[in-house]
């Protein structure tokens, strides 16, 4: 059977275009508005998260938790920091990025914390909540529900500025320099021998400008014997306790 085919007018048709044109052009605005609510409902990170990874090249266990700092680093409102410590390197392999300052570091976690031990791979957010670090959805939930309630930081000609605020305790105030890039490490005896691996955030420098007891303060950056590196400052609970600030620095010096 044919279907007949049906007649429309030319001016039926135009006036349904013009119709339709019109609807549209009246639609946009409400579109745009739409789009603009939509980008408000995604809030903007209004703290910095500070997440410690304390390992060593040496240890079978630390690539995991590693390659989890790795993914997370560069991330709007997370500070991630790969901290090299020193006990392993009697394992075979000396660990290229590791100083006993960052050894003591962790080992003031422990102290705080009225612990006997240290190990690796060990991450600490916020100074706060400490756990391996090798299950990825664990590290995001620490990290999604830590946070901080401390003095303001900012960078102005040289100098850290900390404002005033009112701490329970006396705060020590760090300065972090750390290499942005991912560096492969090929790893060439020990545990991992034979492996390659990533590290990103590298802590090459690790510097105690001063103290914080709630007075507004400025503290002057020391020079650099590196070049290409980020800094960052946190203000800490002293001796290991809880980190209440953190800021990184936008011109990399």
């Amino acid at each position: 059977m044919i279907r007949p085919a049906l007649r429309i007018s030319w001016r039926a048709i135009v006036m349904t275009i013009r119709s339709l044109w019109t609807f549209l052009l009246g639609a946009l605005p409400l579109l745009a508005i739409s789009e603009v609510g939509c980008a408000q409902q995604l809030p903007a990170p209004d703290h910095l998260v500070v997440v410690e990874l304390f390992q060593s090249q040496g240890c079978s266990s630390c690539p995991p938790a590693e390659a989890n700092l790795n993914a997370i680093a560069g991330q709007p409102g997370i500070l991630a920091l790969s901290f090299g410590v020193t006990y392993w390197d009697s394992l075979g392999w000396k660990d290229t990025f590791a100083t006993e300052a960052y050894t003591d570091r962790q080992w003031a976690y422990a102290k705080y914390r009225k612990r006997d031990n240290v190990w690796t791979p060990q991450v600490y957010v916020n100074g706060h909540t400490d756990l391996v670090g090798n299950d990825r959805t664990q590290l995001d939930q620490v990290i999604a529900h830590a946070n901080t309630r401390g003095p303001q930081l900012s960078w102005e000609q040289g100098q850290l500025q900390v404002s005033a605020g009112k701490p329970t305790a006396t705060c020590d105030v760090w300065l972090v320099r750390y290499d942005p890039r991912t560096i492969n490490v090929a790893i060439g005896a020990g545990e991992n021998s034979g492996r390659t691996l990533p590290h990103r955030n590298v802590v090459r420098e690790l510097v105690h400008l001063g103290t914080w007891n709630g007075t507004a303060h400025a503290f002057a950056l020391p020079p650099s014997a590196f070049k290409g590196l980020s800094t960052a400052a946190l203000v800490q609970v002293e001796a290991g306790g809880d980190i209440v600030g953190a800021s990184m620095d936008p011109v990399a010096r």
